[in-house]
């Protein structure tokens, strides 16, 4: 693979990747999700797929940036329960 077209897909993985960064760390900061809960479920089976798909062509900017997210997704689903449990309880 071109060194050239490497580089520039992590670099452009990266950029892609920040903006669900920049709303985590909004989410954090809030202590609560600040997505729709159904966002979030779309984003864990899309990435799921994409991944194995990803892992299928066996490119690593891709692996990558799909499975960085899954841990995003996976928090903020986190933080919705939570919130949801503490309104219960």
């Amino acid at each position: 693979m071109n060194t050239f077209w490497l580089v520039l897909g992590f670099v452009a993985q990266g950029l892609f990747s920040a903006r669900f960064l920049v709303q985590w760390i909004a989410s954090e900061r809030a202590r609560k999700s600040v997505m729709p809960e159904v966002f979030w479920h779309l984003s864990i089976v899309g990435t799921i797929l994409l991944l194995a798909y990803a892992i299928y062509r066996r490119d690593p900017v891709f692996i990558l940036g799909q499975s960085a997210g899954l841990i995003v997704y996976v928090r903020n689903l986190y933080l919705i329960w939570r919130e949801k449990r503490l309104t219960i309880d």
